[in-house]
């Protein structure tokens, strides 16, 4: 298959690559055909993605952002864009969206035609520019959705053909300064003005910030570039009762200048540590009158539910996006990490430095981070497809989708979300890490994927915090096990805290006798080998079993606590044991969804892209992972007595095992992953492995050595520099001439 997006073939590729790739069991390829969902998809891919790379407009060109203020950067970020919208337009993106399916239900969501951000391909055009977040980005991430989910089909019908032609661009805007995932503490108002009041016809709302803490700030879009917002307020009906949180769409500047509106203050929020293209905003509303019919309106009663779909389906693109940025950064250290060669090798004569890949650390510390972007990936997919399907069913108004169901996925978007996500910005990190010093240069391109990625683990919901509404959830299900409510279970059953009813149901059968609920039923036997720990369904048993026992562990822990303190009290006192039953559910849902995904594809036969050879270098993946995430939480396992010491031996030779089989294909299962080196930009981890020439490239091209003069003279020579080499400021024993002149005299005297 020919790649449009690198036309002419590489000359040359580095001989430790080469080698890399010719010895692979396996086909890359094939693998990036089964991530595309097919050879056609990769191949229409590319395409596109072609079209950023040799867009001759030359805007999409990321060869000079690390040397540019943030404010370029926007404003660049704008017209790239504006250019990708118009190039939308001229390929007909988005024009066959179809306004009915066979497998949907008749009020499920639906775009309208010649809506872009509702075809596929716009959103790989999108990951191709490969920048920081477009500062339209909320746009389509949360203000459409929320249109689509929230109000009705008159208001839909209103708003989102402007939404389509890019006159309404608008901002999800819910976190203000004092109060974030806490949504019943929003303080923003939205109050009924009657019309016998004063109010225009039928009524309106008066939007109003009453507090500085009220003031909306962070929301991404807002700061410049929206100019509609989905405000989250308070809704103060006619009779000035507090009615909880609902969604307002507020204008808050001119469709025709683009100037405030009166009674709104909007502004960006200032420089981040990432995420610079991206004006994150604060805004102020004081007493802003909307038409009463600006309220969303699909639902009689909008509560919490709804801004927790909302946080639900930003998580789950969070969680999906997580693979993608950890496969990156793997890419880059794991090619770098074959290139690049140090310390001799005393068991030969031949003066060969190791590949750095092949030191035991470096592997320890990568191929595990590989192995979880291929379970980020499985999982996330499983996520968006069952979130997508409750989303319609919800839409549709079906009975089926009970507040069991809207829970489990919650707590599932909860613990992946805040589990997934650290993992992620850790292993970008130690990538980084993993490349010495040059990873420590910007154009390792590692800085600034984790300076981008690190927003992941605050929004929507602080990484520390989600863990809590993961246990709120799980412990009903303990509640249920505990008074054997059969019912109950049977729901419980099809979701995904299903594998907890059976190991909790013996643990609570135990609790009675021996009063050691934390006591794992499933054990490793005593005359256990290292084979043991190879068998990927014992190792899935295993963590489920440490979820529960952690799980009810907290259960016991409150119930103990409360009898000695507060309610509010004991569930503090608990926190870290929540942190630890939340990581618990998150490792065993993406091991599971992991080996569901494999297992799937293997009874495909010959119509999975995937082959024999692909799915076992992908269970070795997935082994290695297990493995991993045994030793690196082996306090866990020993607590609840799955294993004892003498296991711990056999568990690491079966982890250095696996590593032994996996190295081979390191660099085969990053370039699986199909990254262009326009979207990795990094001198490190270029396909060619031509890595040291392109160090020193981006060297010369730093303004600091561009702009020097003549003969390589720095900037600021004149200005100060030349006073000490030439003029002699610093020369020692030079007296109290002119270059005093001006010290105080406290300072001559000293």
């Amino acid at each position: 298959m020919s790649d449009p997006r690198h036309p002419t073939p590489l000359k040359t590729i580095n001989p430790d690559l080469a080698a890399e790739r010719a010895s692979l069991p396996f086909s890359p390829l094939a693998i990036t055909h089964f991530l595309d969902g097919g050879a056609s998809n990769t191949e229409r891919r590319r395409r596109l993605e072609s079209w950023i790379i040799r867009d001759p407009s030359g805007v999409f060109s990321n060869e000079d952002n690390n040397y540019m203020h943030r404010t370029e950067r926007h404003t660049r970020a704008l017209a790239k864009f504006v250019r990708l919208v118009e190039l939308c337009r001229a390929a007909g993106i988005g024009s066959n969206n179809e306004s009915t399916n066979a497998n949907t239900p008749k009020s499920a969501i639906q775009h309208i035609e010649g809506e872009i951000i509702a075809s596929p391909e716009f959103y790989t055009l999108i990951s191709a520019i490969s920048d920081d977040p477009l500062p339209p980005s909320l746009h389509w991430v949360m203000f459409v959705p929320n249109i689509l989910t929230l109000c009705d089909a008159e208001q839909q019908a209103h708003w989102l053909p402007l939404c389509r032609d890019w006159k309404m661009i608008g901002c999800y805007a819910q976190t203000e300064l004092g109060h974030g995932s806490n949504i019943r503490a929003l303080e923003t108002t939205a109050t009924f003005l009657k019309e016998s009041e004063g109010g225009a016809p039928g009524g309106e709302w008066i939007i109003h910030s009453p507090t500085l803490t009220s003031w909306k700030f962070w929301p991404g879009t807002l700061g410049k570039t929206a100019n509609y917002a989905m405000v989250i307020a308070r809704l103060i009906d006619g009779e000035k009762m507090d009615r909880g949180i609902h969604n307002f769409l507020v204008p808050l500047r001119s469709t025709k200048d683009h100037t405030l509106l009166p009674g709104v203050e909007t502004g960006d929020i200032g420089p981040k540590i990432g995420y610079n293209n991206m004006d994150n905003g604060y805004a102020r509303f004081d007493s802003v009158k909307i038409p009463r019919r600006n309220m969303a309106m699909r639902f009689a009663r909008v509560d919490e539910e709804g801004s927790y779909i909302t946080m639900m389906q930003v998580r789950a693109y969070i969680i999906h996006s997580s693979n993608e940025a950890l496969a990156m950064a793997c890419t880059i250290a794991i090619r770098y990490s074959a290139v690049r060669r140090q310390g001799y090798n005393t068991d030969n004569d031949d003066n060969n430095e190791f590949q750095v890949l092949d030191y035991r650390q470096q592997q320890y510390r990568l191929l595990p981070l590989l192995a979880a972007s291929y379970a980020i990936y499985f999982t996330g997919r499983h996520v968006l497809d069952r979130l997508k399907y409750i989303e319609n069913q919800l839409v549709a108004g079906a009975t089926t989708i009970t507040k069991t169901v809207v829970g489990d996925i919650h707590a599932t978007t909860s613990a992946l979300k805040s589990f997934a996500t650290t993992f992620t910005a850790d292993g970008i990190e130690d990538c980084r890490k993993a490349c010495g010093g040059h990873g420590f240069l910007v154009c390792s391109g590692l800085v600034e994927l984790s300076n981008t990625y690190l927003q992941s683990c605050t929004v929507e919901g602080d990484n520390h915090m989600l863990p809590q509404q993961v246990i709120k959830v799980l412990l009903k299900l303990v509640e249920k096990v505990q008074s054997g409510d059969v019912d109950a279970l049977k729901e419980y059953a099809q979701t995904d805290m299903g594998y907890l009813i059976e190991p909790l149901q013996k643990l609570v059968e135990n609790a009675s006798v021996s009063g050691t609920p934390t006591k794992s039923s499933f054990a490793f036997p005593s005359s256990a080998t290292h084979d043991h720990f190879l068998d990927t369904s014992m190792l899935l048993v295993a963590f489920q079993h440490r979820t529960a026992c952690l799980l009810l562990d907290v259960a016991m822990q409150l119930q103990s606590s409360m009898e000695m303190s507060s309610p509010q009290q004991a569930w503090n006192d608990c926190l870290l044991s929540m942190s630890r039953a939340s990581r618990a559910h998150a490792c065993y849902l993406l091991l599971r969804d992991f080996s569901n995904g494999l297992e799937h594809e293997r009874k495909k036969g010959p119509s999975s892209c995937l082959g024999d050879n692909e799915i076992a270098v992908l269970s070795q993946c997935l082994t290695l992972l297990a493995l991993y995430w045994m030793d690196q939480h082996l306090s866990d396992f020993l607590q609840i007595q799955c294993l004892d010491s003498s296991h711990i031996p056999l568990l690491r030779k079966a982890l250095l095992g696996v590593m032994t089989k996996l190295r081979p294909s390191a660099v085969g299962l990053c370039d699986a992953r199909d990254f262009s080196d326009f979207r990795l930009k990094s001198a490190l981890g270029r396909y060619d492995g031509d890595v040291y020439p392109a160090i020193i490239n981006a060297a010369r091209n730093d303004p600091l050595n561009k702009e020097s003069q003549n003969g390589g003279v720095g900037l600021g020579y004149d200005e100060s520099l030349r006073k000490l080499i030439v003029g002699g400021v610093g020369e020692y024993g030079k007296g109290a001439g002119s270059a005093n002149k001006g010290v105080s005299g406290t300072m001559s005297r000293l």
